[in-house]
Formats: C-alpha cells, structure tokens, sequence
C-alpha cells in the first residue's frame, strides 16, 4: 500500500509562488510514474504535470507550461510542483498521485494511489 502525503500549500497573492511537495512512503516513488493533479471547487479534477520514472520526461497541461515545475528526487522518495506567477484561477485542491504513465496525457484511471491534497488559494 502506497502512502501520499502534500505539503506546501497555502495562501499567496496574485504572481507570487509556492512548492509543492509530496513525501511518498517506502520506496515507492523510484518506481512510480508521479502526477499533480488539481480540483477547484465546482470544476472536474484535471491533471496539471505528471512526471515518468526513467527519462524523467514530463507533461504540463497548457495552462500551467512556463510557469510550473515538476521534479523528483528519488532518493528522498519526494516529488515536487515549483509554481510560479501563480493567478487566481490556479486556486485549487492539489493532489498528488503515483501510478503508470500508460498516456502521455495522464489519466486519473491510471493513478491507483493518491494523497490528501493540499489547498492554495491565490487572491
């Protein structure tokens, strides 16, 4: 069984930033295909960058490119989302998730294990 668990989140305003951080238990993540994903209240949840094992290779949805970071340190057993110029519309519940990258756009079907989310809120 795969623990989650973000931390980083908060309140900030408008073109200010804040890292995500999502501690994975075990060993887990050296293994893991690992995705942000986010919910505002009243939208479905879509998924904001996902990073593979291996290659690293990334994924950003567009609404997020040039300004959000994913990353991964495996050896902390970590995964991070850098956000930057952050605007009130990225005010959201974010999640991390670990899974397979069977798409090159991550689908929430393909992410088995999930943590508690963490909220930021941009005014």
């Amino acid at each position: 069984h795969v623990q989650l668990v973000e931390s980083g989140g908060g309140s900030v305003q408008a073109g200010g930033s804040l890292r995500l951080s999502c501690a994975a238990s075990g060993d887990t993540l050296r293994s893991s295909c690992m995705a942000w994903f986010r919910q505002a209240p009243g939208k479905e949840r879509g998924v904001v960058a996902r990073i593979s094992t291996g290659i690293y290779s990334t994924y950003y949805a567009d609404s997020v490119k040039g300004r959000f970071t994913i990353s991964r340190d495996n050896a902390k057993n970590t995964v991070y989302l850098q956000m930057n110029s952050l605007s009130p519309e990225d005010t959201a519940m974010y999640y991390c998730a670990a899974g397979l990258c069977r798409t090159y756009v991550p689908a929430d079907r393909d992410f088995p294990f999930w943590g508690q989310g963490t909220q930021v809120t941009v005014s």
